[in-house]
């Protein structure tokens, strides 16, 4: 791993008598593209303002490469931000735009200019120089703001959900840009999104907040394959969640069926929760199958048919590129690996 560049200690905030924080513990890598992701009002915009200075916590420690900078203002930071609403000057140019914090620097005009042209080629608005911002799309406006924010060279970007006001389309096409503009300037980026999607394609690591609190940190591909607890199950991607039994290592019990997992370390017989992706679910013949139901319901999604599977103990939402038809009784498969066992917990 390389090195600790943030690390968040303790941190706490609380607006109106709302705790918003309750005691974060985070560290941040160089080179790292880190994600917070969670619903709204869970404090990831909270969290990115602290790192950047526009907020202040209640307790805790900010330290940057080892040094508290709680005191630092925003504009001393080596730390840049790109907001949700660009926040461009609409009386400058794309070139003063960006060229803005090197003004300010005092730098000298070539240098100004060698900069400002290079980074406009990174995020591909070469030729824009005088285009007027008011006039850009939202796209183009939000390469400025990356560019604007990029040329100061800061060690790390904190971008607070940009990509939000985007159509669908550019969206995907912004997050593939982001990511490769992150790799080649090589610094640490730090993304706030409500979106999984977003999170899962373009993240090295996903922190999942919610109620103030880490309910899990890893790759996108251990919080989506193996997610820690219900909330983070459900808020990735979809999941039947269904109460069992771990009876033994790699042997669990639900629905009144034994099902060989690849789990250990629980107690023998202890309380669980199972969770099963929709797309892990394979519907075979029903003589073929312990897991008997009837499809209740089927909707073309594009990719896939989702289908609703009512049996004995509840409805199973199942994923699959196969066509079948509402009232067919089928049988359900599971593979041991595709069964993710969880620590029961209270909500």
């Amino acid at each position: 791993m390389s090195n600790k560049i943030i690390e968040l200690k303790g941190i706490t905030k609380t607006f109106d008598d709302q705790q918003v924080l309750k005691g974060i513990d985070l560290n941040i890598y160089e080179n790292e593209f880190l994600t917070l992701l969670g619903p709204s009002g869970c404090g990831k915009t909270t969290l990115l303002r602290i790192l950047g200075g526009f907020e202040s916590a209640d307790n805790g420690e900010v330290l940057f490469n080892g040094k508290d900078i709680a005191k630092v203002p925003p504009y001393k930071r080596e730390i840049n931000t790109v907001f949700q609403k660009y926040a461009l000057f609409p009386f400058l140019n794309v070139y003063d735009n960006v060229a803005f914090g090197l003004n300010l620097k005092k730098m000298d005009k070539d240098v100004i200019d060698k900069k400002v042209k290079n980074i406009l080629a990174l995020v591909g608005l070469e030729g824009f120089e005088k285009r007027d911002v008011t006039r850009l799309s939202g796209g183009q406006q939000q390469r400025v703001a990356i560019a604007r924010a990029l040329v100061n060279e800061p060690k790390v970007l904190l971008l607070d959900e940009p990509l939000g006001a985007l159509d669908a389309k550019l969206r995907k096409d912004m997050q593939i840009e982001l990511k490769k503009i992150q790799k080649e300037v090589g610094i640490t980026f730090v993304f706030v999104t409500h979106d999984q999607e977003e999170a899962l394609s373009m993240s090295d690591t996903i922190v999942v907040l919610n109620d103030g609190v880490i309910q899990q940190i890893g790759t996108p591909m251990d919080i989506y394959n193996e997610p820690e607890n219900r909330f983070v199950a459900n808020f990735i991607g979809e999941s039947n969640i269904i109460e069992g039994n771990m009876l033994k290592d790699c042997l669990v019990k639900f629905d009144d069926i034994e099902w060989e997992c690849v789990d250990k370390g629980f107690k023998d017989n202890e309380e669980i929760e199972v969770v099963l992706r929709p797309e892990d679910m394979d519907i075979v013949k029903p003589e073929e199958a312990q897991l008997v139901g009837t499809i209740i319901s089927k909707v073309f999604m594009g990719v896939h048919y989702e289908y609703l599977v009512e049996t004995k103990y509840r409805n199973y939402k199942v994923h699959t590129t196969d066509d079948y038809e509402v009232g067919l009784k089928v049988g359900m498969t599971i593979d041991p690996f595709d069964i993710q066992v969880m620590y029961k917990m209270d909500y």
